[in-house]
């Protein structure tokens, strides 16, 4: 998700439907970090989010005017899937990212 690249064309292009569900985000420099900070957790499954899940009726429409697009449509349904995430077993090991709140990461140069 970024102005430039094919979510931003396509809400420019009125392509783009907010979801009706919970997003959780992360930026791109967060999950590198986490990557590399990873070889040295516990075995396990981490969740790599900011710290705001958010409704797609929420972020849907910021998303859309970071890209200098109208505000997009709201799905019909939310998909089983957009339930959000919790970034709470990486903190609890000493994880933090450097952009906590999806918020900050639509300013910032790209999403993953």
């Amino acid at each position: 998700y970024a102005p430039q690249g094919l979510m931003g064309i396509k809400a420019r292009e009125g392509q783009f439907t907010a979801p009706r569900g919970v997003t959780s985000f992360v930026h791109v420099e967060d999950a590198a970090s986490a990557a590399i900070e990873a070889l040295g957790w516990p075995v396990g499954i981490y969740n790599i989010v900011d710290d705001a899940p958010a409704l797609g009726e929420e972020w849907g429409p910021a998303f859309a005017a970071w890209c200098h697009a109208p505000p997009p449509p709201l799905a019909s349904h939310a998909a089983a899937w957009e339930r959000g995430a919790s970034n709470q077993k990486a903190r609890q090991i000493g994880w933090q990212p450097q952009y906590p709140h999806w918020r900050m990461q639509f300013a910032g140069p790209s999403l993953v």
